[in-house]
């Protein structure tokens, strides 16, 4: 397996589990709304934390636990408002329309997508430490072509979760649908908060 293609595979593995971020895309492109910039946002984000791996920044994190604790608790706190606002919905029969249950402005998604992913510790875990590791480990010229193959999964995952949630946005018509996703994040967002707050 090439250097790049493995890259590809180790970081497709870590993005495709169902977290925050993978949620917010999901919601966002069932509503078609703000799709592409927050794509963009998606796979820039997890480039620039590759790279930043790649060059040495993951060491850097290890050795700093006040930074970890910082991440993991401002991730816990930001991921459990965001349960209780998907529980909100859930439990509210009232608007339930696409467009009354994502972000409704460009800067608002973008922002709630910059929250999701750089508020949450595993992003740095997975990218910026593990990745970056593995990507060190295939020497000067190798470690860049692993980091790239990795970008390059995170754009042909985001761009297939945010474009293909569009053939959903029937089944979505419906306000039990709706409801069922919301609640789902909730749960989702909740154990993951939990998990982070637990340590």
């Amino acid at each position: 397996m090439s250097t790049a293609l493995l890259g590809f595979a180790t970081s497709l593995s870590l993005i495709v589990a169902i977290g925050a971020q993978n949620a917010f895309v999901l919601r966002q492109g069932v509503s078609r709304r703000h799709v592409l910039p927050v794509v963009l946002v998606c796979a820039v984000a997890d480039a620039a934390l590759i790279g930043a791996g790649i060059a040495g920044l993951g060491a850097a994190l290890t050795d700093r636990p006040w930074a970890v604790a910082l991440a993991r608790y401002g991730g816990a706190a930001f991921v459990l408002g965001y349960a209780v606002l998907a529980a909100r919905r859930a439990l509210r029969p009232g608007a339930m329309t696409a467009a009354g249950r994502v972000a409704p402005t460009l800067r608002a998604a973008v922002l709630t997508c910059l929250g999701f992913t750089f508020l949450n510790p595993h992003v740095y875990l997975d990218t910026v430490v593990l990745l970056g590791a593995l990507a060190n480990q295939h020497g000067d010229d190798g470690r860049w072509l692993y980091g790239l193959g990795a970008a390059t999964a995170s754009v042909t995952w985001f761009t297939g979760l945010g474009l293909g949630a569009r053939a959903l946005s029937r089944v979505f018509e419906q306000p039990r649908a709706w409801r069922l996703l919301d609640g789902v994040i909730a749960l989702v967002m909740a154990a993951i908060g939990v998990r982070l707050l637990l340590g």
